[in-house]
């Protein structure tokens, strides 16, 4: 674990010491490298744990989402190349040094063996991901959208910090994963689940603490938008699995009203997507109604619901990145996101038209795909808990359908406009699309990989 740690960080002297004509081809390469040593996580002993020192630790829980961390790495330096391209050589460097920074913290988070050290690692993601936001986002709102995303995850994280520090101060030790903190009142319990649910609840994030993800994704980079929606969401969801290793045992009643809140907010987020007009924000709001269902089936607490949270967390992982660099690649060519200025695409793009369709209907979940095996799982565990979700289920199904299938209308079909002058699509777009769709078709035939 030490091994794949150090080699990412030593990827950023490299970068300032390259030559900029092969700076994004060593770059892209050495990524990819990662990527795929990062694949043997997957299949690990879980009792010899070979992998594990006194300070790091893998497990199945950390193993995918740190393998989905590596392989997004060499794929949002091959989405941001053709607009890096314009910018000076520093410059290019500088966000390139960024992104790796930003991906050796989130791998540290994925991979701490401690509450104490994972906290600290959570909050230093931010740091990255901030500057990427206000120093390459695309629009004068980009400090406003960075103010929303340090006020709301900053704000929650505080009574966290101080839950820890009590466990810490309880136990004597830094809390591990693996053992249990026992206390007998049931109102420090209620307080110390709260306090520790409400920054990975504002990460996800939970209907109503969500404003700051539809902002953020709409003035980030193409990079920040992949990384924010495929790897910063889900550190809540792992947040909130780790979280129930250690803390005292609680009925699923208590957590009652976070599970209406998630599920109500599903189906909120799915209309508001019906709404919208800009392709990215239309993008962000459908992943606010799928962590929804992660947050829901985390609360429930079955080997279920925690598998099918784990596997949709996987999945929208591969397919939000995806969608977001279907809809910058439009972006690129239209510098628009309105849904009525992008329309056409199937006329001048016929190529890209299979992309999309593809995104769309894994995003719905269609069948064989790995975000129906995850929706499967969360809906059965949900139908045995209270048969009345299946209520609110259906309704949140059949307006993803609906949003999805508006969104790939309203791209592709009608006439273009006529004053579009568009350049043809890049192979690099093709190969980045295809290293998506690649590795979640390969997890959908095997998908106890992730479970």
């Amino acid at each position: 674990m030490l091994k794949i740690t150090l080699a990412t960080m030593m990827l950023v002297p490299t970068i300032f010491l390259l030559n900029q004509k092969i700076l994004y081809q060593v770059t892209t390469t050495y990524s990819f490298t990662l990527a795929f040593i990062s694949l043997s996580f997957l299949k690990q002993d879980s009792y010899l744990k070979p992998l594990s020192n006194l300070y790091l630790n893998l497990d199945p829980i950390s193993a995918p989402l740190l393998a989905l961390s590596y392989w997004l790495l060499p794929l949002t330096i091959l989405a941001s190349q053709h607009i890096m391209n314009q910018e000076p050589s520093q410059r290019q460097r500088t966000f390139l040094a960024t992104m790796v920074l930003l991906q050796t913290l989130i791998s540290l988070t994925f991979s701490t063996s401690n509450l104490t050290l994972m906290y600290i690692m959570f909050e230093a993601t931010l740091l990255p991901t901030l500057i990427v936001i206000t120093r390459w986002g695309q629009q004068a709102e980009r400090l406003t959208a960075g103010t929303y995303f340090m006020m709301y995850t900053l704000t929650t994280s505080m009574p966290l910090l101080m839950a820890i520090l009590f466990m810490n101060n309880t136990s004597n030790t830094p809390t591990l994963f693996f053992m249990s903190t026992k206390l007998t009142s049931s109102w420090i319990n209620l307080m110390l689940w709260l306090a520790c649910l409400a920054a990975f609840l504002a990460k996800m994030p939970l209907y109503g603490l969500h404003l700051w993800l539809p902002k953020a994704h709409v003035e980030a980079p193409i990079a920040g938008s992949m990384v924010l929606a495929a790897i910063l969401l889900k550190l809540g969801g792992y947040g909130m699995i780790r979280m129930m290793q250690i803390m005292p045992t609680m009925k699923t009643d208590t957590f009652m009203p976070f599970l209406i809140l998630a599920l109500w907010g599903a189906i909120l987020a799915n209309l508001t997507c019906l709404q919208q007009t800009d392709l990215k924000s239309l993008i962000a709001y459908s992943s606010v109604s799928h962590m929804g269902l992660v947050i829901a089936a985390t609360m429930i607490q079955t080997s279920w619901s925690l598998a099918g949270a784990m596997t949709l967390m996987i999945a929208h992982g591969f397919t939000s990145s995806m969608l977001f660099c279907l809809a910058n690649i439009t972006y690129e060519r239209t510098h628009t996101r309105i849904l009525m200025l992008t329309r056409g695409f199937h006329n001048i793009l016929p190529l890209l038209t299979v992309w999309w369709l593809t995104a769309n209907l894994v995003n719905i979940a269609i069948p064989p795909s790995l975000n129906f095996t995850g929706e499967l799982l969360i809906l059965s565990s949900l139908f045995n808990w209270c048969p009345m979700t299946i209520i609110i289920m259906g309704m949140s199904m059949l307006i993803t359908a609906t949003y999805s299938l508006h969104m790939y209308l309203s791209t592709q079909m009608n006439k273009p406009l006529t004053n579009m002058i568009t350049p043809p699509s890049h192979t690099r777009e093709h190969l980045l699309l295809a290293l998506h769709i690649i590795p979640l078709l390969f997890i959908s035939m095997k998908p106890e990989l992730v479970f």
